[in-house]
């Protein structure tokens, strides 16, 4: 081997029984956490949350400390690109904007945040997702999978969301001008349950930031890293991304490093 490799075999015995150092045997064991915390969230994590984590594990690393351990190891969170709103083609009616980018709430079924996103498959071309967030809690309550974008798909997301909700009075829910959204139909679901519109200015996709923030990082975590071969495909890796991780394992810095779950659970046991 030493022949090989072109190493003199004094060298080569003396690094084999050289010791490790506590410093280095501390950083492989930091190492070994920092890698399992990141595989866990499927490379979801950046230094920030994989810290936070390890943090309420016992683990005294600094953020600075973990930040130079994952260059060392050469991994990352994927990154997202910032969105770039565009003006709108089509002359559109505006519509009234109560929330006017107010979403600051006290706890949860105060506002609601709701829009459609578009997920491509090798063999049915899109699909799309209407997702319904609680804005306090960030809990994607409602959503629905389909393969037209219509009125019927809101509105099928928007029951999905009302299940467990004793009192839909005076919600305020924030849409897009979307045809989908302004539609007979959707309206007509939201008088019922005496749930108020509120619409964002058109072209202007920061009146809904929050829902649009959950579907780019969606996309970022899961959809722009898979190739779905049909819709089955994509509606269970929807269903396993929301159910299984975003509401209930990602923790968001926003809600001070809990889960959605976990807000919005104990939103409920106060109300019970």
């Amino acid at each position: 081997m030493c022949k090989v490799l072109e190493l003199n075999r004094s060298t080569y015995y003396k690094d084999s029984k050289r010791k490790l150092t506590k410093t280095q045997i501390n950083n492989n064991e930091l190492d070994s956490k920092i890698l399992k915390v990141y595989y866990d969230s499927k490379r979801r994590y950046g230094a920030p949350k994989i810290f936070k984590v390890l943090r309420n594990e016992g683990e005294t690393a600094s953020l600075k400390r973990i930040q130079r351990r994952m260059t060392v190891l050469g991994i990352k969170s994927v990154v997202v690109k910032k969105y770039k709103p565009v003006k709108a083609e089509k002359n559109i009616e505006q519509k009234e904007n109560i929330l006017n980018q107010d979403f600051s709430t006290t706890s949860i079924n105060q506002k609601w945040s709701t829009d459609i996103t578009y997920i491509h498959t090798e063999n049915e071309g899109w699909t799309y997702l209407a997702s319904v967030e609680d804005l306090y809690s960030r809990k994607i309550i409602g959503w629905a999978f389909g393969k037209t974008i219509d009125a019927e798909l809101a509105v099928r997301a928007l029951k999905n969301a009302v299940l467990n909700v004793k009192h839909t009075e005076g919600i305020i829910i924030q849409s897009d001008l979307g045809c989908q959204y302004t539609s007979n139909l959707f309206e007509s679901a939201l008088a019922e349950l005496k749930i108020r519109h509120s619409y964002s200015k058109k072209g202007y996709p920061y009146d809904n930031s929050c829902i649009e923030s959950f579907h780019s990082v969606l996309k970022k975590e899961e959809v722009n890293l898979r190739k779905y071969k049909d819709s089955k495909a994509a509606y269970d890796a929807v269903f396993e991304y929301i159910e299984s991780w975003y509401n209930r394992k990602r923790i968001h810095s926003s809600l001070n490093y809990r889960t959605p779950e976990a807000v919005h659970s104990e939103c409920e046991k106060l109300a019970a």
